[in-house]
């Protein structure tokens, strides 16, 4: 038998043959090794959750690898550009966070494939406190001008210290407490309500918050309060007033079960959180459990999920609760129809909410047509408001059990029939197309019984007085057991409104979708008016959700 050696030397062939064999075993050893060191990245967290365009993110984790070469981040399913890597070492990467970041999951993508998501929101979206400044002391009220102001109207606080962005800063109003004692409680300046104009550090500009009383101003910064500067709060309009609540502790709860996916993949739940009023002055978020990825994002809380092959085939179940304790007061209306005054057009609020929304469709032809016909010859807002109420109150009937589905509502004026929610979406359709601010309100009933069901009505602005409060289904006989007996339902309920009213929404809620290709789910007709419920990031995760009604623990 030939030997190898001579083989080797004899044949050329068999030479380029062994070469072409030990070539192909080195490369697939190679390959075998690469494999191996590509490991799936993981992020364990980043570091601002919420930020700002130019801040700087530090995201911590594993297998990022120690060079970035072709690896990147997303953030909200935009790429993060080469200018914007600061650092990138195998378990820690920084970015510039970009400025058309917006609210949505924070990925990194290797050759090792894509880690799961965590969740980023964008400060700009959120009331958070404003960073320290060490050069900032407490904050210095001088003045107050004018010392006497509608509500609505703008006042002007000079002084010192209140920061050169206001951040989480406020400015507060006396209020009424509900007990005759006007300087016992505060009511803050609203963003919802779009009341401040300006803030520098010895200047702001701010509207007279709704619910605000005669008594002390004051300003609110993350060094503490200010003195207070007198200001005399009233209109020849009227006057709205606050009577004695009830403090109530409330309980949501939510159920996610059968969660399962073919790939890393995340489910994200927004929870609504009650709304700040001047009916609803005091909301807390007492416990939550497990704790929450934000716990204020747009009024709501938010979870996440982290759902992969490997834990989706365990349990896939997951159950969240949230305890709030709310505070709420009765309201009440006097208004004087000969002193009420048109609107200031101007306004961000008078164009905010008299503008058609994904809601309320106040530019249908059939609404704006209807809105005129049932307004007549009349120009005072607060009549053309009641002429809608009693038009609405007395043609179309009321269904007692809420309908299923979403939309319908501009079909209600067709059926002449509809819930509470028809009922209170069609009102504010109806006013907005008067050119009358309006919103309507989602939330729900505490019955004397502390049994809860949803419920929704509605909420519009006069100058000079604020909000004024109208539930059209309880004043046409919605069943309902109050604590304090209403002689005159049809009358009460057009300006006033009972403390067994809890509020989730005021208006639309539009969340925007964190990814383009994500899942979205709505729950419409539900405790609140909100475009998103749910959210999952890839279209291979299936799972069912369960939302509780709130339940009342307790009340005091």
């Amino acid at each position: 038998m030939m030997s190898f050696s001579l083989l080797f030397r004899k044949y050329p062939l068999f030479r380029t043959s062994l070469y072409a064999l030990a070539v192909a075993l080195a490369l697939a050893v190679l390959s075998a090794l690469t494999f191996r060191v590509r490991k799936v990245p993981r992020i364990e967290k980043i570091d601002p959750a919420v930020g700002s365009a130019g801040d700087t993110m530090t995201i911590s984790g594993e297998n990022f690898g120690e060079r970035r070469e072709n690896s990147f981040v997303l953030i909200s399913g935009s790429r993060v550009t080469s200018s914007g890597y600061v650092e990138w070492g195998d378990s820690s990467i920084r970015i510039i966070i970009p400025a058309n970041a917006q609210d949505g999951l924070v990925y990194v993508v290797t050759e090792g494939g894509r880690s799961r998501p965590s969740f980023f929101a964008n400060a700009a979206g959120i009331p958070v406190e404003a960073p320290p400044d060490t050069k900032m002391s407490l904050p210095v009220v001088a003045s107050v001008s004018p010392s006497s102001s509608p509500v609505g109207g703008v006042v002007t606080i000079s002084g010192a210290n209140f920061g050169s962005v206001r951040g989480g800063s406020q400015v507060l109003f006396s209020a009424d407490s509900g007990s005759g004692e006007g300087d016992a409680v505060s009511v803050a300046a609203s963003d919802s309500d779009f009341d401040y104009e300006s803030w520098t550090d010895s200047e702001i500009r701010v509207r007279v918050p709704d619910g605000a009383a005669t008594g002390g101003v004051f300003v609110r910064t993350e060094k503490g309060e200010s003195g207070t500067r007198r200001l005399e709060v009233k209109d020849s309009a009227g006057k709205k007033s606050r009577f004695a609540g009830k403090t109530y502790a409330l309980r949501l709860e939510q159920d996610i079960d059968s969660a399962v996916s073919d790939v890393d993949a995340s489910i994200t739940l927004r929870v609504p959180r009650p709304v700040v009023s001047f009916s609803q002055p005091e909301v807390e978020l007492n416990e939550c459990v497990p704790p929450p990825l934000v716990s204020e994002f747009k009024n709501t809380l938010i979870h996440q999920i982290d759902v992969s092959p490997s834990n989706s085939q365990k349990t896939g179940k997951y159950k969240f609760s949230e305890d709030f304790v709310v505070t709420v007061h009765s309201v009440g209306t006097d208004v004087d129809l000969k002193n009420v005054r048109q609107y200031d057009k101007n306004r961000i609020l008078y164009k905010k909410y008299t503008a058609a929304d994904p809601l309320v469709d106040s530019e249908s032809e059939k609404v704006v047509f209807l809105a005129r016909e049932i307004a007549g010859n009349e120009k005072n807002p607060y009549l053309q408001a009641k002429k809608v109420y009693s038009f609405l109150a007395g043609n179309y009937t009321l269904l007692t059990n809420p309908r299923t589905g979403d939309g319908g509502f501009t079909e209600f004026f067709e059926r002449k029939s509809g819930d509470a929610c028809d009922f209170s979406v069609a009102f504010a359709a109806l006013l907005r197309a008067l050119g009358i601010p309006c919103v309507p309100v989602g939330g729900i009933l505490v019955d004397a019984d502390t049994s809860v069901r949803c419920h929704w009505w509605n909420e519009f602005y006069l100058e000079g007085l604020g909000w004024i409060p109208v539930d059209i289904a309880l004043a046409i006989g919605l069943p309902f057991s109050l604590t304090q007996k209403v002689e005159d339902p049809g009358g009460y309920y057009f300006g006033s409104l009972d403390f067994q009213h809890i509020a989730f929404s005021r208006g639309w809620n539009e969340i925007k979708q964190s990814l383009v290709n994500g899942k979205i789910v709505r729950r419409p007709r539900s405790f609140a008016l909100q475009s998103i419920w749910e959210e999952s990031s890839e279209s291979s995760v299936s799972y069912s959700s369960l939302w509780s009604v709130p339940v009342v623990l307790g009340i005091y």
